[in-house]
């Protein structure tokens, strides 16, 4: 969705927007930016997030040296009119530092949606002797039959093992269950979607 310029409180905020910009499979918040009126136009224009540059004082495209892209996914303006937020695809790290964030948090919070992404590649671009084309030659039922296997072994290691097996035993159930989901032609936002569902 395409945001019209003119909805925008640029008096507000002197003519420069504040623009969040967020991976749009992870949700991790990769960086900040400023728009002008001009850099949103460009920006819905050609799908790549261009900024206003305050140090350069022009429009900068991200990516426009490094060719680390930012892919427009989706464009929302908040309840002030005085923000952007986008949900990109970023091609390569978002940091000039080589970062994959602007911002040091200590681990990739939603490293799960990026297993999830790791998986689909080996779908799409299969790896000979990899442990994914091993299981997917065996057909649904022993990838469906690994997730019952890594369940059990998950309750075993709660109610007998110690914290560090039981964290090892969830992660094979996690990696295994979203192994399954691919197979189905599904992903973790349809669990994520149900779950909201129900709690409503």
């Amino acid at each position: 969705m395409n945001i019209n310029t003119s909805s925008l409180d640029w008096d507000k905020t002197g003519g420069l927007i504040p623009v969040i910009i967020q991976d749009h499979q992870t949700l991790e918040v990769l960086m900040l930016g400023y728009m002008n009126a001009e850099a949103l136009a460009k920006t819905q224009a050609e799908g790549k997030v261009t900024f206003y540059s305050r140090t350069k004082n022009r429009l900068w495209t991200k990516g426009e040296t490094s060719n680390n892209f930012l892919y427009v996914k989706e464009l929302y303006q908040d309840c002030d009119n005085d923000t952007i937020l986008i949900k990109a695809d970023a091609v390569g790290p978002t940091c000039h530092t080589g970062s994959r964030s602007c911002f040091k948090t200590e681990f990739n919070q939603n490293f799960i949606f990026e297993l999830e992404n790791i998986i689909t590649d080996r779908y799409e671009n299969p790896v000979e002797g990899s442990y994914i084309n091993k299981m997917r030659s065996k057909g649904l039922n022993k990838i469906a039959q690994k997730v019952g296997e890594e369940g059990v072994e998950t309750v075993i290691a709660a109610l007998a093992e110690t914290e560090e097996e039981l964290i090892g035993e969830a992660s094979d159930l996690v990696f295994h269950l979203l192994f399954l989901l691919k197979e189905k032609g599904l992903s973790i936002q349809d669990i994520a979607k149900n779950l909201e569902k129900r709690h409503q």
